[in-house]
């Protein structure tokens, strides 16, 4: 908590007290710290202010637009995940009967899933290796405003880069799946 009193016209400068002080009977310590302060000074009124109350006030704004950038990543990671899913149906279904012929000659259900799933894959790794630079720029930035903050590591886009790989790998082995366990007479019959 912060006393405050006005400014002093002889210096021109603000006098300010911080006192640590204990929540239990809060009322009766302002109390008793507004009489001390109207002995010493009564001259000058008294205001206060909580101290963590300012400190929250300097990060609202980050709060809501933190919760802002989560709701719109959640709800674009949903929308890129149906995008992902719909082409590896399609892409699923283009391949049925190279799937039927290579399940024919032998090929087993792993390695046409791995088959499959190299060509997002790929995608989803060029895709981190343009998105890393970007956004290591954009955030350094951004936490260059910040007196105290922490560094970037690459552990973060590693780990950020495994995540969309793991969605990317689940999403297109969902549908593919579907079309590697139908009998090959059905895709080699079309």
């Amino acid at each position: 908590m912060a006393f405050f009193a006005h400014e002093d016209s002889s210096s021109g400068r603000f006098e300010v007290l911080t006192l640590n002080i204990q929540s239990d009977n809060l009322q009766e310590t302002l109390s008793a710290i507004g009489a001390v302060w109207q002995d010493i000074l009564p001259e000058v009124p008294i205001s206060h202010y909580f101290v963590d109350d300012s400190f929250n006030a300097l990060y609202n704004a980050e709060q809501k637009q933190t919760e802002v950038f989560a709701t719109f990543s959640v709800f674009g990671v949903f929308v890129a995940c149906l995008g992902l899913f719909g082409l590896a149906a399609f892409a699923a279904e283009q391949r049925t009967k190279e799937i039927g012929v290579r399940k024919v000659l032998g090929a087993r259900i792993p390695d046409i899933l791995k088959l499959l799933n190299w060509q997002f894959v790929k995608s989803v790794l060029v895709a981190n290796l343009i998105a890393w630079p970007a956004a290591y720029v954009l955030m350094n930035n951004w936490l260059q405003s910040y007196t105290m903050r922490v560094d970037l590591s690459l552990l973060l886009f590693v780990g950020a880069g495994m995540v969309t790989l793991l969605v990317a790998v689940l999403t297109v082995s969902s549908q593919a799946y579907k079309v590697v366990r139908t009998a090959p007479i059905h895709a080699l019959r079309n």
